[in-house]
Order: C-alpha cells, then structure tokens, then sequence
C-alpha cells in the first residue's frame, strides 16, 4: 500500500479527523477518490489512444516497458539467446575464491591449513615446504656479481 505502514496509516487517519473535522471528512474522501477515478479513466483512454494511434503492429505494447528495469529483464533474461545464465550458474565462486587464497598463502609462504599436506608432498623442493624459490633466504647471500631474485610485487 505505498510503503504505509499501520501506525502511519493510523496518524493519517487522525490528521485528516483532526484538520478537516468529523463533519467534512467522508465529503472530502468522496472528493479524493472521484479524483482518483478520473485520473485512472483519463491515462486508461489516453493510452488506448496510442495503442490505436501507433497501429496493429503495437498492440502488444505495454507501457511498462517503457522502464528500463522492466525492459531489460523482459527483453534480455527471459530470452537469455546468449546463454547468460549458463554462464551465471557455471561459476562456482567458492571454489573460485579458496584456489585465490590457496595461490596468495603459497605466495605469503604460509600454508593453508587444507593444502599443508598437498604442498608438501607435491612440491619438488629440497625443503619440502610450499614456499617458492624465489622467497627462500639464501644462507650464504649473493655470490660476487649474482643479481638478486627479481619480485614483481615488490616493485
């Protein structure tokens, strides 16, 4: 009902008795919804008038569509002829996000506590943890002449 809830309806209805008086009040809701009336008579005509004026060809239109919301969803996601949704429901964004957080904590040189086992085993390291060559402390440093290990992320 427009977004009125009870206790607004409620204050409305006592503002109206209390500016209009209990004498004026049905008189003035008469007034209100005859008003109402003619105003949804006069758009109903005034759109079969240009439902009649634009020819056979529009008389389907609907002046909804008019909303760009309601024009997009009739005219794009119903039809869906590019596939949007198999594309939509083909992510699985869980997934998605924990092979993100496995790469950055195998980055950080932390082990996710999922993959601990995986990393281990898997990673042809002479250590045997996740981490890559490229962040592993040397014990001995730079050799004379040796550049340091280039970091992207650190540049």
């Amino acid at each position: 009902m427009l977004d009125i809830g009870p206790l607004e309806l409620i204050t409305l209805i006592v503002l109206a008795v209390l500016i209009f008086g209990p004498d004026k009040l049905p008189k003035m809701i008469q007034d209100v919804s005859r008003t109402l009336r003619k105003i949804r008579q006069f758009s109903e005509n005034a759109k079969e008038d240009i439902r009649t004026e634009l020819g056979p060809e529009f008389k389907d239109f609907e002046f909804e569509d008019l909303n760009p919301k309601t024009f997009v969803r009739k005219h794009v996601l119903e039809k869906d002829e590019l596939g949007l949704k198999e594309i939509r429901n083909g992510f699985d964004f869980k997934s998605e996000m924990a092979e993100m957080a496995e790469v950055t904590d195998a980055a950080h040189g932390r082990t996710a506590p999922s993959a601990a086992g995986s990393a281990t085993g898997s990673s042809g390291s002479a250590t045997g943890s996740g981490t890559p060559d490229l962040l592993k402390k040397r014990d001995g440093g730079l050799q004379p002449g040796e550049r340091p290990p280039y970091d992207a992320d650190a540049t």
